[in-house]
């Protein structure tokens, strides 16, 4: 029962990762002149990380780091949950 509750707190962590991480990105668009309203931030996400892919890779040449800080964290979160409900319904 302990490895559930650490799965489950190591997911909640990579959510929470992947949330700030798209608020920065929402953030660093809106700087470009790329607005994304409030109230919509949730529905935009995968938007937003298409237009952050194109603007950094247009400003810089390469993919930005908050990117690769949104996809990790969020798959992570995926695989961990996965994981801590096989340990707590086997």
């Amino acid at each position: 029962m302990a490895a559930f509750y650490v799965l489950a707190c190591l997911a909640l962590a990579c959510v929470i990762w992947a949330v700030v991480t798209a608020i920065r990105i929402a953030d660093f668009l809106d700087k470009r002149g790329l607005k994304t309203p409030f109230p919509f931030w949730g529905f935009y996400i995968f938007r937003n990380m298409g237009r952050y892919k194109e603007v950094t890779i247009q400003e810089t040449g390469k993919v930005g780091p908050m990117y690769f800080q949104y996809v990790i964290p969020i798959n992570a979160a995926l695989l961990l949950t996965l994981a801590a409900l096989s340990i707590r319904f086997l």
